[in-house]
């Protein structure tokens, strides 16, 4: 537009076009995101991954740090060539992975002579500043190579490093030495992340672009966050919550299946799937065990998922109809 050699309607009709194109014939709300650009992806990851190990495992014979920092290294030249010059799905989710996983190995390694000092609270110091450290690693790969799934792992580490300060050393200051805030650090970290990712999509409301690719990893890791807490503060973890736990968290993962109705996001139920299928399997079966009440309880969430995967448009056109109208037209709209 600013060239001239579009204007405002055309550059609305070309968008439309690109919109309805990556989702083909199927229409509407299909939550498409890149993960393969072709089978070469996948030659490439696996060629990538054989590398790494090797150099790993090689450079370790030094040490632990000449091991992550070559990674690291290694990681951010290969992402030169098939991030930014090849662009390349997998391959460049694969690299971002290991370059910013080997810079927090680097920290942890760098800091662990801190951990002979004699003041407890120095492991936990070391550990929320590698997870910063990680942090500004995302934060770099991302001002370079705007791989999707970079803000997800720079919020996963930010998360940590929240985690790490609030429960290992702003709970001893404060003297909550024996209240564990694990869960509640875990489940406000869950709502900054989310409300991230609707900021995205909120700017992308046509998910078009890169932003709706940021939203999907930011509401891939949300989930969980948001319900773990729930899954661990009742006790149904080990088992010592008994059927009101797993009620609960059978009725938390419906609510979050109401809010991935509303917002068309998929993410938010498969991230969260591994929860509801222990808490329906703890209420009609035997907790994990693999038994006939573990196996009705797979074949009850099987059939709802099945149902909800047939009947996902019907079934976002009856929940935006009785949502306010302010609501809905800060929704992505179903396009039959």
């Amino acid at each position: 537009m600013a060239a001239g050699i579009l204007d405002a309607a055309t550059r609305e009709r070309l968008v439309l076009f690109t919109r309805d194109l990556r989702r083909g014939t199927a229409g509407a709300d299909e939550e498409q995101f890149r993960l393969l650009t072709g089978f070469n992806d996948i030659f490439a990851a696996i060629a990538i991954g054989l590398l790494l190990v090797a150099v790993a495992t090689i450079a370790s014979l030094t040490s632990q740090l000449v091991a992550a920092l070559a990674i690291a290294a290694l990681s951010w030249g290969l992402a030169e060539y098939f991030t930014r010059r090849r662009r390349m799905a997998l391959p460049s989710i694969l690299l971002l992975l290991s370059f910013v996983g080997a810079v927090l190995a680097a920290a942890l390694s760098l800091l662990a002579g801190v951990q002979t000092m004699v003041t407890t609270g120095v492991p936990t110091a070391a550990l929320v500043a590698a997870c910063l450290c990680g942090v500004g690693a995302a934060a770099v790969h991302w001002w370079r190579f705007r791989v999707p799934i970079t803000v997800a792992a720079g919020a996963a580490a930010a998360s940590l490093a929240v985690v790490g300060t609030g429960g290992g050393l702003f709970g001893p200051a404060f003297g909550l030495v024996g209240v564990d805030l694990t869960p509640f650090l875990f489940l406000l970290c869950g709502a900054a992340v989310f409300t991230l990712a609707m900021w995205f999509d909120s700017h992308d409301p046509a998910r078009v672009t890169r932003r709706s690719d940021v939203a999907f990893w930011l509401h891939l890791l949300a989930s969980p966050m948001l319900v773990h807490p729930l899954f661990s503060g009742t006790g149904l973890a080990d088992s010592a919550g008994g059927p009101v736990a797993a009620i609960i968290t059978v009725l938390a993962f419906a609510l979050l299946t109401l809010v991935a109705l509303a917002i068309d996001r998929r993410a938010l139920i498969v991230s969260a799937l591994g929860y509801a299928i222990y808490a329906v399997q703890a209420l009609v079966g035997q907790g994990g065990d693999f038994s006939i009440g573990s196996s009705l309880g797979l074949l009850i969430i099987g059939l709802v998922l099945v149902l909800l995967s047939a009947a996902w448009r019907p079934a976002r056109l009856l929940l935006l109809r009785i949502l306010p109208a302010d609501w809905r037209a800060r929704l992505p709209l179903v396009v039959t």
